[in-house]
Parts: C-alpha cells; sequence; structure tokens
C-alpha cells in the first residue's frame, strides 16, 4: 500500500470516525373520531415522557456567549421516538408568530455546543429563531436500549424533520417561514431532508460532505476506477459485518476512533485542519464523537447502500451550497450541486478556506450571504 493511499486510509479512520473506509407513497388517513386523536396524543405524551434527557445548565460551547439574543434548552422527539436535545437561540425582541425558523446541525461526528451552535447563535443575532440540535444517539439528545454514537442516513435525516416539526409549533415562529441548515455531512443530511419534507423553504449546506459516498467510494474516488471501488467496498463489507458478529457476541460495540491523536508530523494537511478544530481548545468538546473516541465503527454498514442525494435533483425550494475554495471535501459540494435543479440553487465557493474554517472562522463563513438568502427565501 502506498504511502497516500496509507494516509487515506487512516484519514477516513480518523475523520469519519467509521472504520474500514478505504481511501476513503400514500396520505396518511384523517383519524377517525375525536377520541382516537387524543389517544394518540396520549400515547405521544408518554412516548416522551419514557425518556428523560440530562441537560447542562452552564454555558459549555466552544464559543463564546453572546448577550445580543436570548438562549434556552429545548427538546423534541422524531418519528422513531427519540428525543432530541437542542439549544435555542431567538432575537432580544421576538413578535411571537412572526420569526424565520432555521434548524441546524452538524458537523458528522460534531455536537450542537461546536459549530452549529456558533451558526445558530450568529444567524439568531440577524433576527432568525434558530435551534442548533444534537442528532440522534449522540452529544445530549437520547438514542434507543442505551446505543450510543452510531449515524444512520435516515434517522439522521429525520433529525432534521423533527426539528422542522418542533419550530412549525413554536409560538414565535411562522411555520412557513422555516429553513435549514447542515454542516460537513450533515449537509448532505439536509439536502436529503429538503428533497422529502416540503415544509423546508430553504437550506443551505456549508463545507458539505456526501457521507454515502465517501463512505461507499473512499475518499477521492475520482481517481480511481470502478473496478477498484467495487473491490474496495466489498473488502469494508467483510470486515464490517465480521465486526457486527463480534460486537454482538460480546455485547459492545467497537469505536471507530476520533481525529487521530497524537498527531503525525507527516499527516495530510487536510488531516492537521481536522485535528486543530477537534482536539485542541479552539473546538474540542467531551461529548463530541470526533473529538474523542469516534462513531461506532458499524455506523459505516447503512451509508453505503442507501445513497443520500438519489433525489436531490427533485429539490423545487432555494439551495445556497458553501464550500472553501482549498477544502479536500469541495468535490463532494461540487459533485452534489450538478444534482440540483432549477433557478434558485445556488454554489458559493470561499477564496482560500479550506474544510475547518467554514466551522468557526468568522472572517471565512459567509454569514451576510447565509442571511440574504434565508431573509429572501424565508419571507
Amino acid at each position: 500500500m502506498t504511502k497516500k493511499k496509507l494516509w487515506q486510509k487512516v484519514a477516513a479512520m480518523a475523520v469519519l470516525g467509521t472504520a474500514f473506509v478505504l481511501g476513503g407513497h400514500a396520505m396518511a388517513a384523517e383519524a377517525a373520531s375525536q377520541p382516537a386523536a387524543a389517544n394518540a396524543t396520549k400515547q405521544v405524551a408518554e412516548q416522551k415522557g419514557a425518556e428523560k434527557l440530562h441537560l447542562t445548565n452552564e454555558w459549555d460551547k466552544t464559543f463564546p456567549e453572546s448577550k445580543d439574543v436570548n438562549h434556552r434548552k429545548v427538546t423534541f422527539h422524531n418519528r422513531y421516538g427519540i428525543e432530541l436535545a437542542a439549544d435555542l437561540y431567538e432575537p432580544k425582541i421576538a413578535k411571537k408568530g412572526s420569526l424565520a425558523a432555521i434548524a441546524v446541525s452538524g458537523p458528522f461526528g460534531a455536537v450542537k455546543e461546536q459549530a452549529s451552535g456558533l451558526y445558530a447563535q450568529e444567524l439568531a443575532k440577524r433576527g432568525f429563531l434558530t435551534i442548533a440540535f444534537d442528532p440522534s444517539f449522540t452529544g445530549e439528545s437520547g438514542g434507543a436500549g442505551g446505543v450510543r454514537n452510531v449515524a444512520s442516513p435516515d434517522i439522521n435525516t429525520e433529525d432534521f424533520s423533527a426539528a422542522v416539526d418542533f419550530l412549525s409549533t413554536e409560538s414565535d415562529v411562522n411555520p412557513d417561514r422555516i429553513g435549514i441548515l447542515g454542516i460537513c455531512g450533515f449537509g448532505g443530511m439536509a439536502l436529503n431532508a429538503a428533497a422529502i419534507d416540503t415544509r423546508i423553504k430553504a437550506t443551505v449546506t456549508s463545507t458539505m460532505y456526501d457521507m454515502s459516498r465517501v463512505i461507499a467510494n473512499g475518499y477521492f474516488d475520482y481517481e480511481k476506477d470502478a473496478a477498484t471501488i467495487a473491490k474496495e467496498r466489498m473488502a469494508n463489507r467483510k470486515a464490517l459485518n465480521a465486526q457486527r458478529t463480534e460486537d454482538y457476541r460480546t455485547g459492545t460495540y467497537k469505536r471507530a476512533g476520533g481525529v487521530v491523536d497524537p498527531l503525525p508530523a507527516d499527516a495530510p494537511w487536510f488531516v492537521k485542519v481536522y485535528y486543530a478544530y477537534y482536539k485542541t481548545k479552539r473546538g474540542y468538546h467531551p461529548r463530541s464523537v470526533n473529538s474523542n473516541e469516534g462513531w461506532n465503527a458499524t455506523s459505516a454498514l447503512s451509508f453505503m447502500n442507501m445513497p443520500l442525494l438519489s433525489y436531490a435533483g427533485e429539490i423545487e425550494s432555494p439551495v445556497l451550497v458553501i464550500h472553501g475554495e482549498k477544502a479536500h471535501s469541495r468535490y463532494f459540494s461540487e459533485g452534489a450541486f450538478k444534482k440540483l435543479k432549477g433557478a434558485n440553487k445556488e454554489l458559493m465557493i470561499i477564496p482560500g478556506a479550506n474544510h475547518t474554517d467554514l466551522y468557526d472562522n468568522m472572517e471565512k463563513i459567509p454569514f451576510d450571504k447565509i442571511t440574504a438568502f434565508f431573509q429572501k427565501y424565508l419571507k
């Protein structure tokens, strides 16, 4: 194995936290009666009450708290019954029922105290009601049966729609003015949500990863032929399924490892920029998957067979795709953008920016553009 290919393997394991990534139709019927509807409501309430989340009260973000917005913790559930935790940011002066709202999540393997919270707080300062949420199974959000640190293309897409459920019923929010913003791997999840959820009126992705593509094909798949990709994918399947057997036998879940630490001197530059965010005071958080032991190794399996962007070409609502010029991951946004149709889609490349610059670099993140985009389409 060449040194380049070896580092692609290490980078995939370290950055994605998923092992063995080498190189990286029927409307629901109306309720028959009021008693039935009341019973359903009771069931949901009981379901919500079954899971107790432990939410922090102190400010434990990786960015300074702004006194220009109101902040509070909120929870909501998705349609799988998983309770999600979020930070809600609201302009100091808010007219009930009138605000445009934005749900934010990402990066893949991060928590709401990191980049998504920064975006949410800044957009609240600019007049939007926002939430930054922890995806299912991560951070302060719940899971099922004690399982943690697992990702799913379906459940994580559903997490965005669940956030829209919550925002649609908030007294301060106009339900016809809801958008979403996905960072890194949750950019792909955001596009997938926009393709199925017509309540989402506008979508922004920032420094996007297509997690299905990178897990199925490895990093930099445009450098490899189809036969090589297929061979690598089969090797990955075999290894991951062997790990499934071992996990079941032991009753534990092997972790894939977060961002590589210590950082080797000869690590590729993009691995170094991940380290500089997730492993230093700049971006480290004790609940972050990437900052610590990574995803459960078998998280990779479902992404291989479920391409996230299959119906991206059917998104009718506006989409703004943002990426850094110097980001190793730029090809994910450019590839995704080619799938989008219509005059209300835009690709914005930020000169000189690398992948993690768009996590927290206030001089690089185009908040003026994001604000103008949401103001135009959430009206």
